[in-house]
């Protein structure tokens, strides 16, 4: 298995990719500043992987100039956003192939991939050159996750839990589509005009001015799979502050209102979502700071 993984991080090198050690049998890096220390080089990789024979291979995705989907299974325990509550989604694949169906544009299955030892995949695609896509966790929908600038795959070769990351039958590297890469453009949202409501929640408590900026923050930076859920947590926080009387009703359903419509959620859907959570939000009012300027 040792040379298997020299092997393996040699092949990775001959492709241009920047790889580097993962602990044995683990997917956590074995050495710091990971980012920088990645590497192109075979002499270093044939020194590092002599020294310590059983060394998983991780690719650095930013400097391999990569964009890789992680697709993942559902039996992880994690909850099902209600965007994403819908027949045939049970896992990563499901989601992509919907976001492709939702876009009219087919979906991009021919590409080098990795299956993991969950059984989830990690699909290849090369950046666009110019376009400033980050790692990300759930912009794109539910159990699909992006790894790119500032993130790392567990490379093929290597061994997690005695089960070998294995690679498809496609050699290619397919460029990532153009519908998803507008999908994961680092872009900020244009931040509605609230300050007039902010004023007036600041004369009745800064702390309240403060925790409404912070929960349209979250509305606003909220992916595309992920906007309902972001949006929900928001609706319930404020709702614990409207139990409490720092934070006017009215004025903390506008404001969500305006976030929502701002990162492009259909309003009816919104209006329940809003709703929903300032309700749950209210039945557990939040325990304010001493010097809240409580009226």
């Amino acid at each position: 298995m040792a040379d298997q993984l020299m092997r393996a991080a040699l092949e990775h090198v001959a492709r241009g990719w920047h790889v580097f050690p993962l602990r044995p049998g683990d997917k956590r890096p074995a050495i710091r500043d990971w980012g920088a220390r990645a590497t192109t080089d075979p002499a270093r990789i044939r020194k590092a992987w002599s020294q310590q024979p059983r060394l998983n291979v991780a690719i650095a995705c930013g400097p391999s100039g990569l964009v890789v989907l992680d697709l993942d299974t559902s039996d992880h325990g994690s909850v099902r956003p209600p965007e994403w509550d819908r027949p045939g989604i049970r896992d990563g694949v499901d989601v992509l192939a919907a976001l492709a169906a939702d876009h009219d544009e087919p979906l991009p299955w021919e590409t080098l991939s990795t299956q993991t030892p969950s059984g989830g995949e990690h699909w290849y695609f090369t950046a666009p050159a110019g376009a400033r896509i980050k790692n990300s966790v759930g912009r794109l929908g539910w159990l699909l996750d992006v790894r790119a600038a500032g993130g790392y795959v567990v490379a093929a070769g290597s061994v997690v839990r005695g089960r070998r990351y294995r690679s498809n039958d496609h050699d290619e590297v397919a460029a990532l589509p153009t519908w998803i890469v507008e999908l994961l453009q680092d872009k900020a949202t244009p931040r509605p005009g609230l300050g007039p409501v902010l004023d007036i929640v600041g004369r009745r408590s800064q702390y309240a001015a403060a925790a409404l900026r912070g929960q349209l923050d979250r509305v606003l930076a909220a992916g595309h799979g992920n906007r309902n859920a972001s949006l929900n947590k928001a609706a319930f926080a404020l709702g614990q502050l409207v139990a409490t009387g720092l934070l006017p009703d009215g004025l903390a359903r506008s404001a969500l209102a305006e976030a929502s419509a701002a990162v492009g959620l259909p309003a009816g859907e919104a209006d329940r979502t809003i709703r929903s959570g300032l309700n749950a939000g209210a039945r557990q009012p939040r325990a304010t700071p001493m010097g809240s300027d409580r009226p």
